[in-house]
């Protein structure tokens, strides 16, 4: 009896785990749709916050660059991670380049930054971190606007020298009691700038052109 008794089991465990398995397979198939959309969603409107629908005519998530491995060490470690190009009348207006500041206090901290035509950042947003509430969270604008402070700025605006935290010279304020945090920030914005200005060609190439070098 005892052997018979443990098949049986075994097969109602079996038939069960079978039938969670096509449960969430199903759930899984009628959800991912709406996820995709709500991730599209939120992507895109963290792109506007930094170039608004108004300055251009294309669809910011569709219209993208591959970052290549080679900016590694500029972007931080990257995985899949696209440029976004803002067009106006096929003309290149304004990139925002996605990085990883690894160097944060809890972590690294993803953040993007859109960056004009003339070299001048658009904004800047941190996408996700994990550094202390109250403290280095002040990164994301939800807890403050200190990531606006860089609108308007360039490589020449301030000086290299500048691209530093105000206790280290800079010219960028700290948080009480959180320099690590706002400084691994400011050194990767400045390194964006400086991918963007070492690959201006590319990336700042009208629709004909790049067509043309396709």
């Amino acid at each position: 009896m005892m052997p018979t008794s443990i098949g049986k089991n075994g097969a109602l465990l079996f038939v069960f785990a079978a039938i969670t398995a096509a449960i969430l397979a199903f759930v899984y198939d009628s959800t991912k749709e709406n996820i995709a959309i709500s991730e599209r969603r939120a992507a895109q409107k963290a792109l506007l916050e930094i170039v608004p629908q108004s300055r251009i005519d294309n669809d910011l998530l569709l219209d993208t660059i591959q970052i290549p491995k080679s900016a590694h060490d500029l972007l931080g470690k990257l995985d899949n991670e696209a440029i976004h190009v803002a067009r106006k009348n096929n003309q290149v207006i304004a990139v925002i380049v996605p990085a990883i500041a690894p160097d944060g206090y809890s972590g690294d901290i993803k953040l993007i930054a859109g960056v004009n035509a003339d070299g001048t950042l658009a904004g800047v947003r941190v996408l996700k971190h994990k550094e202390t509430p109250g403290l280095g969270d002040k990164v994301d604008i939800q807890k403050s606007d200190w990531v606006r402070s860089f609108e308007g700025r360039s490589l020449n605006n301030p000086t290299t020298e500048g691209w530093k935290v105000k206790k280290h010279g800079g010219e960028f304020d700290q948080f009480t009691g959180a320099t690590i945090t706002p400084r691994a920030v400011i050194t990767r914005i400045y390194n964006i700038l400086r991918y963007v200005e070492e690959n201006r060609t590319q990336l700042f190439a009208d629709k004909q052109e790049s067509l043309a070098n396709e």
